[in-house]
């Protein structure tokens, strides 16, 4: 699309396909391998890889660490004058002293750097678009503007697009908005500029289907989709000292003007009062100015900073968290004020269920986040009330039957796929003893209407497998739709006409 172009949440989808040169049918592989070449692939700008001798270097430019190459030359300057030792021990153990501290700085980050790259080199995600007419699977790498990318419930979008076909399409934004509830998609052009939260007809790279189907027209991939500006405007940042670096440059430019002041005026002082003439004699003060200048280098103190970030640093990957650089585990400790999204992010943007109330009262559910672990309890108490625990059983069931929600196990972390909100409310199932392979096996689905900004309502039918095959509806939605669509409600074991004093209570 040209700059000039409304932006295409504006425009009509055939308008939108027709700037992009693009049809309902997909491009063709030969437009594709065009469009490639012209926009280049479908990643984020990568910073080019520093060299290992840079690396290296980086750990000998602190002024301390200079400071202490400047006194080892010194002290073997003065060894070769006086050879009164036949090896040069004080330099040599200097010299291996930060040899050694920039070998565990340098060893340190390059295991963080192996570790990212491992993690980049695991992470291969696709794509399911329509090319030639066809429904292919390509990398994410290769998409370009104007292919038509497939969507389902549980997909990582991997570009921005403009929808052209929604059935319930919902979308998790919260990576990208920090919305914690999924937007519903539709393909209707908006008459007004928006934010990028209110753009209905959008999709966006990195962003998760949470429910539903449809199709969009790729309008954006890289660094020009919305994700790749955010990661182009933080590229821009220039790195900036840490506070302890800070603090360790500014001792050692103190140390380096005190020991030069302090030698001089030493030397200045010796030479006068002792009226010092003779060559061998300047030379000796000049040597015994400089072994005072190396002995107040505190030789030790860059080692230790290094090896307590090491350890910092070790402490932080059994904790899953990958520092690739040692200063940034200090400017962490430092930091005193932490602006950032909230969800996805501080919190994992998983929903929980804690309480279900009834006619009989309230029963609340333990435990927090996807992981099934927990109970129903009354007053603290497994729930003992029959009728309660009936009212609990059938609103349960109804919540985990009326959803497309599914849990996952890996590696002993419990995530949802689908929306959040419906995934909780599976989870809440399990606690009170209901679990979806059970629940699928007496009630087959035979039907659903998705959940729709209009209906406010998701209704699937089953067929129960317990009663004669008997067709059972199930509906979740919004309080005051379902109220108005309901006339008995469940009290115990019995279906009790719904007053409208009643209604108003609820």
């Amino acid at each position: 699309m040209t700059s000039d172009a409304p932006p295409a949440y504006r425009l009509p989808a055939p308008d939108v396909l027709a700037a992009l040169g693009a049809n309902a049918n997909g491009l063709s592989a030969a437009q594709a391998q065009d469009l490639l070449a012209r926009n280049g692939r479908n990643e984020l700008p990568a910073e080019p890889p520093v060299p290992v001798w840079r690396r290296l270097l980086a750990q000998f430019q602190d002024p301390l660490t200079i400071l202490l190459l400047v006194a080892t030359v010194i002290s073997f300057v003065a060894w070769l004058i006086e050879r009164e030792e036949p090896v040069p021990f004080e330099s040599l153990t200097i010299l291996a002293i930060v040899i050694l501290n920039g070998a565990l700085g340098f060893v340190q980050e390059s295991r963080a750097e192996q570790a990212v790259a491992a993690l980049q080199a695991m992470s291969s995600p696709t794509a399911r678009v329509l090319r030639d007419g066809r429904q292919q699977q390509i990398a994410t790498a290769e998409v370009v503007p104007g292919d038509i990318l497939l969507i389902e419930e549980g997909d990582t979008l991997p570009a921005d697009g403009r929808v052209i076909e929604s059935v319930a399409l919902r979308v998790a934004e919260s990576a990208l908005t920090g919305e914690s509830t999924s937007v519903g998609k539709t393909i209707a052009p908006l008459a007004e500029e928006v934010g990028i939260g209110d753009q209905t007809n959008m999709v966006f790279g990195g962003t998760a289907v949470a429910s539903g189907r449809g199709r969009a027209v790729v309008t954006a991939t890289g660094q020009h989709s919305e994700i790749g500006k955010i990661a182009g405007s933080l590229s821009e940042t220039e790195a900036e000292a840490t506070p302890l670096q800070k603090e360790l440059a500014t001792v050692g430019r103190l140390l380096g003007i005190v020991v030069i002041v302090i030698a001089v005026v030493m030397s200045v002082t010796i030479l006068l009062v002792n009226r010092v003439q003779t060559l061998s004699e300047i030379v000796d003060v000049l040597l015994l100015a400089v072994s005072l200048a190396v002995a107040a280098v505190p030789e030790g103190l860059t080692a230790i900073t290094t090896i307590v970030l090491s350890l910092g640093m070790q402490r932080m990957a059994g904790r899953d968290v990958i520092v690739r650089k040692l200063s940034a585990v200090e400017t962490l400790g430092s930091t005193t004020v932490i602006c950032t999204d909230k969800t996805g992010t501080l919190t994992k943007n998983e929903m929980t269920v804690r309480a279900v109330i009834t006619a009989h009262g309230r029963v609340d559910l333990t435990g927090i986040g996807y992981e099934p672990s927990g109970e129903a309890q009354q007053d603290g108490h497994a729930v003992e009330d029959q009728a309660l625990q009936s009212e609990l059983t059938r609103t349960l069931r109804a919540a985990t039957l009326a959803n497309n929600a599914a849990l996952s196990n890996e590696g002993g972390h419990w995530s949802v796929q689908g929306d959040p909100t419906e995934g909780a409310l599976i989870v809440a199932g399990q606690k009170a003893g209901l679990t979806s392979r059970d629940l699928d096996d007496r009630f087959v689905r035979v039907g659903e209407i998705p959940f729709s900004s209009e209906r406010k309502l998701m209704t699937t039918a089953h067929t129960d497998a317990t009663n004669d095959g008997r067709v059972v509806a199930f509906a979740k939605g919004a309080p005051d739709v379902l109220l108005a669509r309901c006339s008995h409600e469940r009290v115990g074991n019995e279906a009790q006409p719904l007053t409208e004093e009643r209604r108003a209570q609820i």
